[in-house]
């Protein structure tokens, strides 16, 4: 099968969960026997291997930064994006049989559609994320969150095989009116379908790991954790990642004399948060918004329990099994998440014994192989 991967990121040269989805994606199709190509912005000096064996990496357009000093997504990286994916569907697009997107950028999704039909291709998209209408006026402002909205609602329509990754947002594509069939994958997860053997004693440590933005709340971590050292005043914290809300995460750590107790390292090797992972007391993911959370899914298979929060559009919630593999605070309040994390520490290794247990009965339809299946079986519909 000739497979074309759509994303205007590529791991390990930008890090998030999207990222690594499409990353094993290809791997994992070109050990097959696929001929992938990944379609992306360049992320890699000129003349450097961009770094995924076995398949052809193209860049559709140059560097550009994505992201705003706010930590919001620029319009006009998606821009540049989609007319590169349009412009190289036009002339190739008949040498692939499916093309494979994501949704988010719009405008690369909008490209692969308009040029479905005439270069013959079967059009597969990943939706990570469905934004209510409130979500988008709240992101964009009332005009720029109208026009938003209408953009996402025309992608939904573009007749295409959908995947979704919680059952939220698989309900909200099917309400905006999807142009084809949704299916729900819950597998991304590459690692080890077994818990790990060795078992880890926990040191009382919280860990995030991931992106800095305002969308994470990783601030809220700090006061948390200055609160819970009321009762357990040997907890420390390990905030792994950057973004735009750093500076601020620092300024709190300051603010309340932590720096002694909580690091925050900014972005390190994934060998390194893996292991920082297998010896935490807990995983503390405060996000208000997350389409999957891969990363609780990799904390369960270290048998580390997570901290996450309630919310409309917290997918990451249906991950947890309340009190087996952890807890959902409800809310991001410095009194809640230190609630939920003193819970963590209170449970002790039976919390831990049932995290491993838990993932050990789910990690089937947690895994990326998983999901693989799935997909090809889409993807057989294209031949």
């Amino acid at each position: 099968m000739r497979v074309c991967l759509v994303y205007d990121c590529l791991f390990p040269h930008t890090v998030g969960g999207a990222e690594r989805w499409y990353r094993n994606l290809a791997e994992r199709l070109s050990a097959e026997g696929h001929a992938v190509t990944y379609l992306t912005l360049r992320q890699w000096p000129r003349g450097a291997d961009p770094g995924v064996p076995g398949v052809r990496v193209l860049a559709v357009g140059p560097r550009l930064g994505l992201y705003t000093g706010a930590g919001r997504r620029r319009i006009g990286p998606p821009l540049v994006f989609g007319l590169g994916v349009l412009a190289h569907l036009a002339r190739r697009g008949r040498d692939y049989d499916v093309v494979h997107t994501a949704s988010f950028p719009y405008f690369s999704l909008l490209a692969a559609g308009a040029l479905r039909r005439r270069r013959g291709y079967r059009l597969v998209v990943d939706w990570h994320e469905v934004w209510t209408r409130d979500y988008w006026r709240e992101y964009l402002g009332r005009a720029g969150g109208w026009a938003g909205w209408r953009v996402q609602r025309a992608c939904a329509r573009i007749p295409q095989r959908a995947f979704c990754f919680s059952r939220l947002h698989a309900e909200r594509l099917a309400r905006e009116g999807a142009g084809g069939e949704v299916t729900v994958l819950e597998g991304e997860y590459a690692g080890d379908p077994q818990p790990a053997a060795e078992r880890y004693v926990a040191e009382p440590v919280v860990v995030y790991a991931g992106r800095h933005i305002p969308e994470k709340r990783v601030p809220a971590i700090v006061p948390a954790v200055a609160l819970a050292r009321a009762r357990a005043p040997e907890l420390r914290a390990e905030l792994y990642g950057d973004g735009p809300e750093r500076d601020r995460v620092r300024a709190l750590v300051r603010e309340h004399g932590l720096e002694d107790v909580v690091s925050v390292p900014g972005f390190v090797a994934h060998e390194r948060v893996d292991a920082a992972l297998r010896r935490a007391l807990c995983l503390v993911l405060p996000s208000r918004r997350e389409g999957y959370g891969l990363v609780v899914v990799e904390a369960c298979a270290a048998g580390t329990p997570s901290v996450v929060v309630a919310g409309p559009d917290n997918a990451v919630t249906e991950l947890i099994a309340e009190g087996v593999n952890g807890f959902v605070a409800a809310s991001e309040r410095p009194e809640d998440l230190a609630a939920a994390i003193l819970r963590v520490r209170d449970a002790g290794q039976a919390l831990r014994d049932s995290t491993a247990a838990w993932y050990a009965q789910n990690a089937r339809r947690l895994s990326l192989a998983e999901s693989l299946e799935r997909v090809a079986s889409a993807y057989g519909a294209a031949a």
